[in-house]
């Protein structure tokens, strides 16, 4: 069975189809192999980049497509309903924002087509720290200015990609939190070279996780970052992070909308075709209800990330849809995953049949990038107007 998608109009679906396509080329052994190996999936991300997915977003003037945040949600869904990982680089789809709303020309010009091209990757996001967690107001990293350098100290940590990427895009306070008129103020985001960085006090850590996401740790030791790499103005880097939290939220919604459908293809087909006591096991309700649940949960998760995503383009405020769309996708993609480990069985925890490399894979989303805690923390309080809880 598969199943199928929703209306978005022809552009969308014949990008659906092409994705599929690429996806194909790399076999289920491909994943099985680098998630053994706990290796980056290289030959992966060029293919995509060369086909110019992953510069969707890159307007036409600067070597992209031009194209909506809808078609980057579909790009990210079908890499996961293929079976493949799209945490391998989605970051560049949604970290561009900053740099497209609040970068200078200059910066467009220097770094945007060679983005686009292929030639640079922009996949690090440097913000999370050790000590503050998802508290990004109290962050320690500094940025001090020299002439024309700012001179950085500190340390990030869960940069995913950081050992695959050109370029990162930095969090770091200029004004300490204590002398800050207010605590969203006095951060600056930056576009590190790590090329140069590395060379010269940036130091990369692995961290070895459940899946196969190449996490890093991050330090700086007076790494020196042009001044003219500074984004927009200087304090007020934490808003232009936020504004793209938005599209981070939504696409990774979409993501956990392909995964869901790839668990819920495989166990209804599974269902449909494994036979147990003379008769199929899908013929029991107790296997049938889990799978048809999930799609439930998966279809109005999906209704809810297209809103989002049109909210989005039309520049409206989508920050209730887009907490929304990514939680309730990542339920959906959770449910999807425990009933097909459950339809498999045994066979669920088998390393040729994927599901259990997706099941790890799809539950980083109850975690990152934000988690459902947070989520029903901002409904509370921005939406139902109830007291902030923190």
């Amino acid at each position: 069975m598969t199943i199928k998608d929703l209306p978005q109009g022809d552009e969308i679906a014949q990008i659906r189809q092409s994705v599929r396509k690429l996806c194909d080329s790399f076999a289920p052994d491909y994943w099985r192999k680098l998630d053994r190996e706990n290796a980056y999936p290289s030959d992966f991300v060029s293919a995509l980049s060369e086909a110019g997915y992953l510069s969707v977003l890159i307007p036409e003037e600067y070597g992209g497509s031009g194209l909506p945040l809808s078609a980057a949600a579909a790009i990210l869904e079908e890499v996961q309903r293929a079976g493949a990982n799209g945490a391998a680089c989605h970051a560049q789809m949604y970290i561009m924002g900053a740099l497209l709303r609040h970068g200078s020309e200059a910066q467009k010009q220097e770094y945007l087509p060679r983005i686009a091209s292929g030639e640079l990757r922009l996949q690090a996001f440097g913000v999370t720290e050790p000590t503050s967690g998802t508290d990004t107001t109290s962050i320690k990293t500094f940025a001090r200015r020299e002439g024309d350098t700012y001179v950085v100290n500190g340390q990030k940590v869960w940069t995913s990609r950081a050992e695959h990427s050109d370029l990162m895009l930095l969090l770091a306070r200029t004004t300490a939190k204590e002398d800050a008129a207010k605590r969203t103020d006095g951060m600056s985001v930056f576009i590190v070279d790590m090329r140069e960085a590395l060379k010269s006090g940036m130091t990369i850590k692995p961290i070895r996780t459940m899946m196969n996401h190449s996490t890093t740790e991050v330090f700086f030791d007076n790494v020196r970052v042009q001044a003219e790499n500074l984004i927009g103005e200087e304090g007020k880097g934490f808003r232009y992070i936020l504004s793209g939290m938005n599209a981070e939220r939504i696409l990774i919604a979409a993501e956990c909308i392909g995964d869901a459908k790839w668990f819920i293809e495989k166990a209804s087909a599974y269902a449909s075709e494994r036979s147990v006591f003379g008769r199929p096991i899908g013929q029991n309700q107790g296997v049938q209800f889990p799978i048809a649940r999930a799609y439930a949960q998966m279809r109005a998760a999906e209704l809810m990330v297209q809103q989002a995503a049109q909210l989005f383009e039309s520049g409206q405020d989508c920050g209730e849809q887009a907490n929304m769309a990514k939680m309730l996708a990542a339920e959906a993609s959770w449910a999807a995953a425990e009933a097909c480990v459950q339809t498999h069985g045994g066979f669920g925890f088998a390393e040729e049949y994927d599901i259990e490399r997706k099941f790890r894979e799809t539950r980083l989303y109850q975690v990152a990038p934000i988690s459902t805690n947070l989520i029903l923390s901002y409904l509370s309080e921005h939406v139902l107007g109830m007291p902030r809880s923190y």
